[in-house]
């Protein structure tokens, strides 16, 4: 019989999460979707996460990790890393969208600073972080209907392009 990594089943368990409860929220994801999606089984969601509500805060803290792995902050140049955080909510939108359903759905969850917020603060004041954080989502925060308000197409490479060129202007002048 073959032997079970109790670690690769976590993190396979993990990263359903993340998929399900990005997509779907901490009240519409499902375990036995998780579960399924893992190839495991929904008791050992209980037995490596408490539950439900354990697998969620996990997943949040999953992906905002990893979100900050993926594009930790530059010191010596704000304004890019601004545009980098851009590319990577549009790449890989679930960090974004798992923290606005943890705003939402169990905003204890997300009320406490964890470590991946906690070293971007060394880099620079928080309220700056919040405001290039701000520029960075907005286009993916916006209405469609605004997006298209001058008559654009919003989705063209062309018209984001020029938003991340703006977005990166209005960081460099943040920034000072």
């Amino acid at each position: 019989m073959p032997q079970r990594d109790a670690a690769a089943t976590r993190q396979r368990i993990l990263d359903a999460a993340v998929a399900e409860f990005a997509e779907r929220g901490a009240a519409g994801g499902r375990v036995d979707r998780i579960a399924q999606a893992a190839g495991a089984n929904v008791r050992m969601i209980y037995a490596y996460f408490d539950g439900k509500d354990g697998l969620f805060d996990a997943a949040l803290a999953a992906a905002l990790t990893a979100m900050a792995e993926a594009v930790p902050p530059r010191a010596d140049d704000l304004p890019r890393w601004a545009g980098e955080l851009f590319d990577h909510h549009r790449q890989d939108p679930s960090a974004l969208r798992i923290s606005l359903w943890a705003q939402l759905e169990r905003p204890a969850s997300a009320s406490e600073p964890l470590e991946a917020y906690l070293a971007k603060t060394a880099v620079a004041p928080v309220d700056l972080l919040v405001h290039l954080y701000a520029l960075a989502q907005a286009w993916f925060l916006s209405p469609e209907g605004l997006l298209r308000a001058d008559g654009s197409d919003p989705t063209s490479e062309e018209r984001i392009a020029a938003h991340r060129a703006n977005l990166v202007e209005a960081a460099r002048r943040l920034v000072g």
